[in-house]
């Protein structure tokens, strides 16, 4: 499985504005910076998403502490419907394209109105069935699904609401993903993306929760199509997903590293390049003279040899030489002439 197109390289704002515009700012800048393709967001009401009393994930208590309920969090970290107009106009104006992910069907709604036709859908939606079909009934959109927390029916029946909405596979794309923030390396399971690729018969990627840039660089030379990574202007700053986010400098080398990678996969097909072609006429070797041979002696194995530069005769034509009769003089050293 190999992507046959440029990676999609996504840096995942998310929720790391923590509630500011200006922040948010900063974050399309970096992202900007770091050539990334895409900047996206999250959207969302806290009313709509998740009740009052229910608790955070772990790793956001660790994150965040665990004296407010999940709501109090999410409600501090929304995007109002001017702040996605002033963050569209911005990204715009940086040469960036805007992205955000809708985590309930108003906020479905709010994207569409926008102009918006890609919809990455989260992990945790997956199995959520009116918001599916809210989204496949839309027309003139492509869907990326993230799959983290998913077996493969929870994937197939997911990509059922899709295809039977008249959405085509050359539409869809699949992440792999696993949903812990961040996630231990022995979870990243990145051959999974493979076996997403061979069973749908879809582009895939990595949506990326580990700490670092080698994972990501890997799904790439595995052949993700699409990369997405959280990252943050300071992983000390306060909110669930900045220390398992990267740096502003993390994202730049990631987003490098990923072009080189696709530079270095180059093609399928084996040859030389015009430059190893030069280079073999010093590296490899001639068949020469091992000694004074004069007009009318025969070439055996005492005198001739193999030595640089590879810009006469190949030694892999020895045996066609041994037994034939030198035509002229030859000095030691000389390329032999057949």
């Amino acid at each position: 499985m190999m992507c046959k197109k440029r990676c999609l390289i996504i840096a995942e704002a998310g929720v790391n504005h923590n509630g500011s515009i200006e922040l948010a700012k900063k974050l399309v800048d970096a992202a900007v910076e770091a050539k990334a393709d895409i900047v996206k967001f999250q959207t969302f009401k806290a009313y709509n998403i998740v009740t009052p009393l229910a608790e955070k994930a772990s790793y956001q208590k660790e994150q965040t502490g665990s004296d407010e309920a999940q709501f109090e969090m999410l409600k501090k970290l929304e995007l109002s419907y001017d702040d996605h107009l002033v963050l569209l106009e911005y990204c715009k104006e940086k040469g960036i394209e805007f992205l955000s992910t809708a985590f309930d069907l108003e906020s479905v709604d709010l994207l569409y109105s926008l102009g918006i036709r890609l919809f990455k859908i989260p992990s945790g939606e997956i199995t959520n069935l009116p918001y599916l079909r809210k989204i496949a009934k839309l027309s003139d959109i492509k869907i990326i699904l993230s799959t983290g927390m998913s077996t493969l029916e929870d994937i197939r029946l997911a990509l059922d609401v899709f295809l039977k909405n008249g959405i085509t596979k050359n539409h869809i794309s699949l992440l792999h993903c696993h949903t812990d923030y961040p996630t231990q390396m022995k979870d990243v399971h990145l051959k999974a993306m493979k076996t997403l690729g061979s069973t749908f018969s879809v582009d895939v990627g990595h949506s990326d929760h580990s700490l670092g840039i080698e994972v990501p660089i890997a799904a790439v030379a595995l052949g993700a199509c699409i990369i997405e990574k959280h990252f943050t202007l300071d992983k000390r700053m306060s909110g669930p997903d900045h220390a398992a986010s990267l740096d502003p400098l993390e994202l730049k080398q990631m987003v490098l590293a990923i072009r080189n990678i696709e530079l270095a996969l180059g093609e399928l097909q084996k040859k030389p390049s015009p430059r190893e072609l030069e280079i073999a006429k010093v590296a490899r070797k001639s068949i020469v003279a091992a000694q004074e041979i004069k007009k009318g002696d025969v070439f055996t194995e005492k005198n001739i040899t193999a030595k640089r530069p590879g810009t006469g005769v190949s030694p892999m034509r020895w045996d066609d030489l041994l037994g034939q009769t030198a035509k002229r003089y030859f000095k030691k050293d000389e390329l032999i002439e057949l």
